[in-house]
């Protein structure tokens, strides 16, 4: 099926690995011309920058730490040169995560965990404002984590919570112009960081949150990216405030 966004500009926060990295192939793929970035090199950008070069369309893989306010300005008006002053699509995709008892959790990891995740993406889309327009989606991914509470990720929660009531307040108050706003909701998605971990730990995960999805399986990187191309493209265009889970079903 042909969504037409081919020629359409998109900027993917985070889009070297996992499902950032699942998220621009798509849009590559469906013919969308894709800025996305990274903070430290790695075989990753190399390998996306190849990637992307074999799909063809003008895509760009940019250097940029969206926890310093700075380069967060510096790669908006990056986007302006490559893009012109238009961006149809903005996925927040970017995010920390770590484990930590919360009596243990110290100011540095909270401010750290909350500056990538929730002032990283108010910082990008204010700065993306004037590229967007009539049509324009943003997309921030978000977590079941959110309605499910996990142990030792009291911040990580906290800051996903957030962007359900930044989304939802966003999408009143720019409804007027056109421009949606919606949040996806990941449940237990396979990535090279679970590709990473002991077979044994794999097997562990598999089973223990695979049984919690009504599909009985863990997503894939790919699942993600069909929602986002869909509220890219004008199948969506009545779809906005919403947080929209992509978990398989899970409980």
């Amino acid at each position: 099926m042909d969504l037409e966004l081919r020629g359409k500009k998109a900027l993917v926060t985070g889009g070297t690995r996992g499902v950032g990295r699942g998220i621009v192939l798509a849009l590559a793929r469906a013919g969308v011309d894709v800025v996305t970035c990274y903070v430290h090199p790695s075989e990753y950008v190399t390998s996306l920058e190849e990637e992307l070069k074999e799909t063809g369309g003008n895509h760009h893989v940019l250097r940029a730490d969206l926890s310093d306010p700075e380069q967060i300005t510096g790669l908006l008006t990056r986007v302006r040169e490559l893009h012109g002053d238009r961006l149809d699509l903005l996925v927040n995709n970017a995010g920390a995560i770590s484990h930590v008892p919360y009596a243990d959790l110290s100011l540095d990891e909270w401010q750290r965990v909350v500056g990538t995740n929730l002032t990283a993406a108010h910082l990008v889309i204010q700065h993306a404002l004037p590229l967007l327009g009539e049509g324009s989606s943003v997309v921030s991914i978000g977590s079941r984590a959110v309605d499910a509470g996990i142990p030792l990720r009291s911040h990580y929660t906290a800051t996903k919570a957030a962007l359900v009531g930044l989304n939802r307040s966003l999408a009143k108050e720019f409804g007027g112009r056109g421009i949606r706003f919606n949040v996806v909701a990941l449940g237990v998605i396979e990535t090279e960081n679970f590709h990473a971990m002991p077979e044994d730990q794999k097997k562990l995960m598999t089973e223990r949150y695979g049984a919690k999805t009504a599909l009985g399986r863990l997503g894939v990187p790919d699942e993600v990216a069909g929602a986002i191309l869909w509220l890219a493209s004008d199948l969506s265009r009545y779809v906005t405030g919403n947080t929209i889970g992509v978990d398989g079903g899970i409980s």
